[in-house]
């Protein structure tokens, strides 16, 4: 495998490229939950025009009429193709892959194939809040093994949720967020080999959530699949081009598993399938098989940004506590210096006018933090921090 993901690109920077007049026009959820005079630095949506190849991928399906149901398996060929480029991962298996709508609806799909009603999922917080609320409507029971104080996976900690989650002789999953949301911790290849050694000795089924891997941005950090690691031959996982291309409204998603899960994916009811978009199924193709350059632009200027975001808050709020992520562009801020309370997200927003994501719903180790999205222009990350340290003036 590579060890160092991002390429050289010609391509001019994409989160340079709109306004703050054009992105006021987008109808999501990032630029329409809050009123005009806030600076939306929260939800993973990217300020960025999309790929030319996706565009024309869309474009060329609209003119052809080509809106109907997916089919075959373009979308897992090209993501193959591309995980044997980027992370020398050739054993990527096409008929062991299905689509699925989304990363999350895939995760409840993968836990309804290997727990049952009220058996635990292992997840560590601070973790993605979907986690949580999408287990729990499964009618699953979260168990937490929290991250170390470096923001790493502790095995110990992990070994004794994993033995609690079996007492009584019950199925047990553990819910991998790899790379990690919102720490931007890339998981090694021997942290990933001991986690498959611990899931195998205590009968635990891993479902990784993959969804930023095509996001690691620091020189020298290598995203490592969960399924080519040894030990984990009965692991799931899902993977999209969602983070990596800004396409979270062109549902479509890739279900994957290792050699000992094929019975399992094959138990998934066809109606799963038909889910996802056949257009995102299309924008998902393009993007992983002829988007590479327009991606590696993109990481670069989210390694600037998260720069850049590091020398401003030295500059400006030297009491939070951040360490720059290797991955996602997403940054994790401590805030519990500055003595703004368990929520500072509502502190910023109330007095700063800057939406940023509270760290509450992150689970243990989330009070006193916030999430602050990077993919967006230098100069919008400037205004915020700006705005954020006179908030606290």
């Amino acid at each position: 495998m590579t060890s160092n993901e991002q390429h050289p690109s010609d391509e001019a920077n994409p989160l340079r490229s709109l306004t703050l007049d054009q992105l006021r026009r987008r109808t999501s959820m990032k630029w329409r939950t809050y009123p005009a005079d806030v600076l939306p630095l929260w939800v993973a949506e990217m300020d960025v025009p999309l790929a030319a190849p996706v565009v024309r991928a869309v474009t060329e399906a609209m003119e052809l009429g080509d809106t109907g149901y997916p089919v075959g398996t373009a979308y897992a060929e090209s993501l193959a193709a591309f995980a044997g480029k980027r992370w020398g991962w050739d054993d990527l298996a096409v008929e062991r892959t299905a689509i699925v709508p989304d990363v999350m609806l895939g995760v409840v799909e993968m836990l309804k194939l290997v727990t049952g009603p009220g058996d635990p999922v292992i997840v560590n917080p601070p973790v993605y809040p979907p986690f949580y609320e999408f287990v729990s409507h499964l009618d699953r029971r979260v168990v937490e093994a929290p991250l170390g104080a470096d923001l790493r996976i502790d095995l110990g900690v992990l070994e004794e949720a994993f033995r609690r989650a079996v007492t009584g002789g019950g199925r047990a999953a553990y819910l991998l967020c790899s790379p990690h949301n919102p720490t931007g911790t890339v998981h090694t290849a021997d942290e990933l080999a001991a986690v498959a050694a611990l899931a195998e000795r205590y009968g635990v089924r891993v479902v990784a959530d993959e969804i930023h891997a095509p996001v690691v941005t620091a020189p020298g950090a290598r995203f490592v699949p969960y399924l080519s690691v040894p030990g984990a031959e009965r692991g799931l996982a899902l993977m999209s081009a969602s983070k990596g291309w800004n396409l979270a409204g062109l549902k479509a998603a890739l279900a994957l598993a290792g050699p000992g899960a094929a019975a399992d994916l094959a138990r998934m009811p066809e109606e799963v399938g038909h889910g996802p978009s056949h257009v995102g199924v299309l924008a998902h193709t393009a993007a992983l098989r002829d988007g590479t350059a327009w991606l590696d632009a993109v990481l670069t200027g989210i390694d600037e940004n998260r720069r850049l975001l590091t020398r401003l808050l030295a500059e400006h709020l030297p009491g939070v506590v951040h360490r720059p992520g290797e991955a996602t562009y997403l940054a994790w801020l401590d805030c519990r210096p500055l003595d703004l309370g368990d929520d500072p997200a509502d502190v910023f927003l109330r007095r700063g006018r800057v939406a940023l994501s509270s760290g509450i719903p992150f689970g243990t180790g989330g009070a006193g933090h916030l999430r602050l999205n990077l993919a967006t222009s230098p100069e919008v990350i400037t205004e915020a921090v700006r705005r954020m340290a006179a908030a606290v003036d």
